[in-house]
């Protein structure tokens, strides 16, 4: 009875240890990897921002066109040309 789990231990420490030695052989490929991971969660960052920046122009032009406040629509069209 004892052989069947100490059959299945062994296996199980022979696929830990290959799994260990494969990791081991690259670990700047992780390091690298995990830069570059942060790296596009900045970049998705700022884009979700500007996403969000022009959400707010959008709406900022939409109202005051319902309203005919073309002056206004004007200032704020220019205030955004200068932003970018």
């Amino acid at each position: 009875m004892t052989s069947v789990p100490l059959s299945r231990a062994r296996a199980r420490a022979r696929f830990l240890q290959d799994r260990f030695q494969r990791v081991r052989r690259r670990p700047i490929g992780v390091f690298a990897r995990l830069n570059a991971l942060e790296e596009e969660v900045q970049e998705q960052r700022q884009l979700n921002r500007r996403l969000a920046e022009l959400t707010d122009v959008v709406a900022e032009l939409l109202v005051p066109l319902a309203h005919r406040d073309e002056e206004w629509t004007r200032e704020a069209v220019e205030r955004y040309r200068v932003d970018l």
